[in-house]
C-alpha cells in the first residue's frame, strides 16, 4: 500500500480561521465551551458553543417563531431556495470539502461523494417539492357529490440528530426536504463534525432561508439527544442500532412519529457470471469507501467458488495499491478513521477474527506513521461465529470473504442478519441479477454497483429493513414523513343519510345497490 502526504496541520489554520469559526457560530445557542478535532492529526480544529438543556429549550422558541411564516409561503418559494443552495454550494465546494475532510479525515473523492449527493438532494427537492405537497383529489364515497382532497402540512419543528460519518450529507441534506416541506429544524450534529453542519446552515441562509429556521445545537449525545427528542414535532436520527432504538422509545413515548437509519451489515454477491475484474474494482469502493465508515458500505463478500480465485486475486492486488494518507487534496484513495473509538472497533474485530483462525489476505494493521487513526484496508477469509467481524457492524476498512457453492447459498447467507440496509449483486446476466435482488431483505440494492446507484438515486426511497431502521429519506416518502396529510371531504346535494322520504330499510337497500354498481363501474 502507497501513501500520499500533504500538510493538513498547516492547510488547516489557514481554513480553520477565528473569524470562520465566529461567522458559522453566530447565532448558535450555548453558554458552555466545546471543541472538535481532526482525525489527520488529533489536534483541535476549534472552540465551539456547547448547549445545555436550556439551551435547546431555547433553540426550539426560535424556531417556532420563525416556522409559520416559512410554513405560509408558497411550496414554489420554498424550493427556490434549495435550488440556490445548489448553486452556491457547487460553486463553493472547495470550501466545504476541506472542512469535511478535516473533520472526517477521509479521501477527497469520499468527501465530494458528500457534496454530489447533496447536489441532488436539492435539485430533487428543489424541482419536485411543490408536486409531492401539491393538494390531491380523490375519489369521493359518492362520487360525484362528495369532493375529496388531501393537503399536506408540516410537522411544525423537526428535532434532525445526525452522525460524524458524512457530516453534509446527513445533516444538510436531510434538513433540506424538511424546509421544503415548510418546517423549522433543531439539529444536533456530532460535535466532531460540526464545522461542516455549521458551514451548510451558513450558506442555505446566504441562499434565502431565514436565520431563524435551522437552530443548532451542540454537546453530548446522551445530554442534548434526549433534549431534542423532548421538544420536537417529530424526529429524524442516523447512527447506531442501539441508539436507534432509545430514539424510538422516546418519540413514540411522545406519540410523535421519527425516521431512523442505523445500523447495518451490507452484503456483496459475486455470482459465478459475474466479470471477476469488474466485481473487484466495485468491491473496492463498496468496502473503502470513506475508510468504511458509511452506513451502506459492504462488509460481506460471498463469491462463488467458481469464480472466487480469479476474484480475489484481482480484489487483493488492487487493495493492496491503494494509496493511504492524510492528503487534503485529489490523488489519495483511503483516507483516516475518524476517531480513537472507531480505531479500537476495527483492531478489535481483525485481532479477535486472526486469533480465531482466520486468514489475512490484505492489511491487517494500524498505520500510525500516517496519523492517529489510519488503518489499513483489510480482507479476512476463513471467517465464522463466533467471531466478531462475522456478525457485528465493524464500520470500518474491513470485509469478510465467504465462498459459496450456488446462489441459493448467497442469498440464504446475506438474509442470515438481524439488519436490512443495502446489498450489492455482480452478474453478467442483468434479468438473474434482478431476481436475485428482489429476494433480498435490504432497503436497497444495487445491481453491479456496490452502493452509490441506489443511493445516489433521489427520486427513489432509500432507507433499512429490520434492525437498520425505520422510513426512508430520498422520493416522495422522504418529503411526506415531515408534513401531516389531512382530508378535507365536502358533501354536496345530498346528505350521507336517509332522505326524500327514505326510511332506514329503504336507504340501506339504496346503498346496497349503490355498491353494487360502483364495483361493476369499476370505481376504487
Amino acid at each position: 500500500m502507497t501513501t500520499a502526504q500533504s500538510d493538513p496541520p498547516a492547510r488547516a489554520a489557514r481554513v480553520v480561521t477565528d473569524g470562520l469559526v465566529e461567522r458559522l457560530t453566530d447565532g448558535v445557542i450555548g453558554g458552555g465551551r466545546t471543541a472538535c478535532h481532526s482525525p489527520f492529526t488529533g489536534e483541535r480544529l476549534a472552540e465551539l458553543p456547547e448547549a445545555a438543556a436550556e439551551d435547546v429549550a431555547r433553540a426550539f422558541a426560535l424556531a417556532r417563531a420563525a416556522q409559520p411564516a416559512w410554513a405560509a409561503r408558497d411550496p414554489r418559494q420554498r424550493a427556490a431556495v434549495l435550488l440556490r443552495f445548489h448553486d452556491l454550494l457547487l460553486a463553493r465546494q472547495d470550501e466545504i470539502l476541506d472542512l469535511v475532510q478535516m473533520e472526517t479525515g477521509k479521501a477527497r473523492l469520499h468527501a465530494h461523494e458528500e457534496v454530489q449527493a447533496v447536489l441532488v438532494a436539492a435539485r430533487h427537492y428543489g424541482r419536485k417539492a411543490p408536486a409531492y405537497l401539491a393538494p390531491k383529489r380523490h375519489t369521493g364515497v359518492v362520487p360525484g357529490l362528495t369532493r375529496v382532497r388531501e393537503l399536506r402540512h408540516p410537522k411544525g419543528v423537526i428535532g434532525h440528530i445526525s452522525p460524524w460519518n458524512y457530516p453534509l450529507e446527513l445533516s444538510a441534506g436531510d434538513a433540506l426536504p424538511a424546509f421544503a416541506a415548510g418546517n423549522a429544524v433543531v439539529m444536533k450534529p456530532d460535535t466532531e463534525t460540526a464545522l461542516t453542519a455549521l458551514w451548510a446552515r451558513r450558506l442555505l441562509i446566504e441562499a434565502g432561508l431565514p436565520a431563524g429556521l435551522w437552530q443548532v445545537v451542540l454537546g453530548e449525545g446522551p445530554v442534548i439527544g434526549p433534549e431534542v427528542i423532548r421538544h420536537a414535532d417529530y424526529v429524524t436520527f442516523t447512527g447506531s442500532t442501539r441508539t436507534g432504538r432509545e430514539v424510538a422509545q422516546r418519540a413514540a413515548a411522545r406519540l410523535i412519529g421519527a425516521s431512523l437509519e442505523l445500523g447495518g451489515k451490507n452484503a456483496m454477491l459475486v455470482l459465478d457470471d459475474a466479470d471477476p475484474d469488474r466485481a473487484a474494482e466495485g468491491a473496492v469502493r463498496a468496502c473503502f469507501s470513506s475508510a468504511g465508515q458509511l452506513c451502506v458500505s459492504v462488509e460481506r463478500l460471498y463469491v462463488h467458488e467458481a469464480v472466487a480465485d480469479a476474484f480475489l486475486a484481482r480484489f487483493v492486488e488492487r487493495t493492496r495499491a491503494l494509496r493511504l494518507g492524510a492528503s487534503l487534496d485529489y490523488g489519495t484513495d483511503l483516507g483516516s478513521l475518524t476517531s480513537q473509538a472507531q480505531l479500537d472497533a476495527v483492531v478489535r474485530h481483525v485481532e479477535d477474527a486472526l486469533v480465531g483462525g482466520a486468514t489475512l489476505l490484505a492489511g491487517g494493521k494500524p498505520r500510525p506513521d500516517l496519523g492517529p487513526y489510519f488503518h489499513e484496508p483489510t480482507i479476512l477469509e476463513g471467517v465464522r461465529p463466533p467471531m466478531l467481524v462475522c456478525e457485528e457492524e465493524t464500520f470500518g476498512p474491513v470485509v469478510s470473504v465467504y465462498r459459496v457453492a450456488d446462489e441459493e447459498e448467497a442469498i440464504a447467507r446475506a438474509n442470515a442478519t438481524p439488519y436490512g440496509l443495502n446489498s450489492s449483486v455482480w452478474s453478467g446476466n442483468a434479468r438473474r441479477a434482478r431476481r436475485v435482488a428482489a429476494r433480498l431483505r435490504t432497503g436497497t440494492v444495487n445491481i453491479n454497483e456496490g452502493y452509490a446507484a441506489a443511493y445516489g438515486s433521489a427520486q427513489s426511497p432509500m432507507g433499512g429493513m429490520g434492525d437498520s431502521g425505520l422510513g426512508r429519506r430520498h422520493g416522495a416518502e422522504g418529503i411526506l414523513k415531515y408534513t401531516e396529510a389531512q382530508t378535507v371531504a365536502e358533501q354536496r346535494l345530498l346528505p350521507l343519510a336517509p332522505s326524500f322520504g327514505l326510511d332506514d330499510r329503504r336507504y340501506a337497500a339504496l346503498l346496497n345497490s349503490s355498491m353494487k354498481a360502483l364495483k361493476t363501474l369499476r370505481f376504487r
